[in-house]
């Protein structure tokens, strides 16, 4: 419950709903609807972002400009009662919706009993079981294990330390495009310099980058564009140095950026002929995202380790690293933890998220919301070819801006419509290494009324805004 200095968000949510007082301040008995009772921000937003402002460092920016009070179903309310329609999942975090009354529940419960012991202390059955569920999920017949982290970078920088550890090699490939975290090793892992690199350094050493597969910008075929990785991973880095190489299934920062058929399979025969352990980092597009539990399925592909977050517990910090039990074991004893890692009631709110996923259809809602956007997104696309690319898949879809007549990135554009779409009550996020991509991240409980009608007031600020490349 909001308590103490948040009193007038309670108020302000009277403009919900005239029983509001009735409800659950999130999940899915919020309206769903969009409705603006304010421009964005209102009175009551704008103080609160004043005052992040003077408390908070101006280095932990926002994109949308209100200050949220309840989340469910497919909307995001604020501190003025304006609800707007959520296509960002808190960057696909709460893909099973916002206070998913099986997480929320699961939160109460557990944090009644006790809400730390320290696992590395006195372990506790819920963490065993979220592993053990990793275990059985994750792509591989072999046998595996799991250990729990608290972000997804964290269980990017384990799984790194594994490899090394279990190949006795430093050097680690990563990718142009490729986000991973934000701490040191991840940033050096990270491509794009701004906002995540730039005045951080210096970096971790032993990390290479490589050329992956960008079917729309180099229009080579899977076969071509692993040809050209696998040659400078041998010509650059040398087989008998490299300890792992580690890629998104789909490019999730750096534009959604898929595959062309055939790449990522040919990448994983190469580690394995090599000795090299290959990671795919599925913190944006595993648990359900993509259609598949996890995006390597749709690939082909078999990790031998796997990092998830985001999705994975309903909103609640948790990460994780999984994989062979050969690779997973290691480590000597002591060598993987952390105080807060695999917190008991992160690990019931994933019980009861794994639940969600596995019994309400979820991954074939993801498809549904796929498709539904790459059809309206295509429509739009042959009326204006600013729109120059539309891929993905499941819930996790990308349109790409571009100037029509040289093709060159058009992040202008993308930033206006973006910033319009916002001021008219739809949270969308951009992203790519040129900045020019919209992402669409919408929660699997989002209603086709609500989708549609976002996807209108995006259409409509494409519309209004004339081309900007070159400006």
């Amino acid at each position: 419950m909001l308590r103490g200095r948040d009193v007038r968000s309670l108020e302000a949510m009277s403009t919900i709903d005239a029983q509001a007082d009735t409800l659950p301040l999130g999940g899915p008995s919020l309206p769903q609807e969009r409705r603006l009772v304010t421009e964005l921000p209102g009175p009551r937003s704008a103080e609160i972002l004043a005052r992040k402002a003077a408390a908070v460092p101006a280095g932990v920016g926002h994109t949308v400009p209100v200050a949220a009070v309840a989340a469910g179903g497919g909307v995001v309310v604020d501190a003025d009662g304006n609800s707007l329609i959520d296509l960002g999942s808190g960057i696909a975090v709460t893909t099973v919706g916002s206070a998913h009354p099986k997480v929320a529940a699961a939160i109460a419960a557990q944090a009644a009993q006790f809400t730390h012991t320290c696992f590395m202390i006195s372990p506790y059955e819920s963490y065993v079981e979220v592993a053990e569920a990793l275990n059985r999920l994750t792509p591989g017949d072999f046998a595996k294990k799991s250990a729990l982290f608290n972000s997804g970078a964290e269980a990017v920088e384990n799984a790194i330390k594994i490899a090394r550890k279990y190949t006795g090699r430093q050097a680690v490939v990563a990718f142009d495009h490729g986000y991973h975290g934000r701490t040191n090793l991840t940033m050096a892992l990270t491509a794009k310099a701004m906002p995540y690199k730039s005045g951080f350094g210096p970096f971790a050493p032993e990390v290479y980058r490589a050329q992956a597969s960008y079917p729309f910008r180099d229009g080579l075929s899977g076969a071509e564009a692993a040809a050209r990785t696998i040659l400078q991973l041998e010509k650059q880095i040398g087989a008998d140095n490299l300890a792992a190489v580690i890629i998104e299934p789909i490019q999730g920062e750096g534009g959604f950026i898929v595959p062309a058929d055939g790449y990522l399979p040919a990448i994983v025969d190469w580690c394995r002929a090599n000795g090299v352990v290959f990671i795919a980092d599925e913190v944006q597009t595993g648990f359900g995202r993509t259609g598949a539990m996890f995006a390597s399925e749709i690939f082909g592909i078999v990790p031998d380790l796997i990092t998830t977050a985001k999705g994975i517990a309903g909103g609640m910090p948790l990460a994780a690293v999984t994989g062979r039990a050969e690779i997973m074991d290691a480590s000597h004893s002591g060598g993987l933890g952390g105080t807060y890692g695999g917190n008991p009631v992160a690990c019931a709110a994933a019980l009861a998220a794994i639940d969600a996923y596995e019994t309400e259809g979820l991954l074939e809602r993801a498809a549904e919301i796929g498709a539904l956007l790459k059809d309206r997104l295509s429509a739009i696309q042959a009326g204006d070819p600013r729109l120059g690319d539309i891929r993905g898949h499941g819930a996790m879809i990308a349109a790409e801006f571009v100037d029509p007549a040289t093709g060159a990135p058009d992040a202008a554009l993308t930033g206006a419509v973006a910033k319009a779409a916002i001021a008219q009550g739809v949270i969308v996020l951009t992203c790519g290494t040129f900045g020019n991509v919209i992402r669409f991240l919408p929660p699997l409980t989002i209603g086709d009324d609500l989708l549609n009608e976002g996807l209108d007031v995006i259409a409509a600020a494409l519309a209004a805004h004339p081309s900007s490349a070159g400006a």
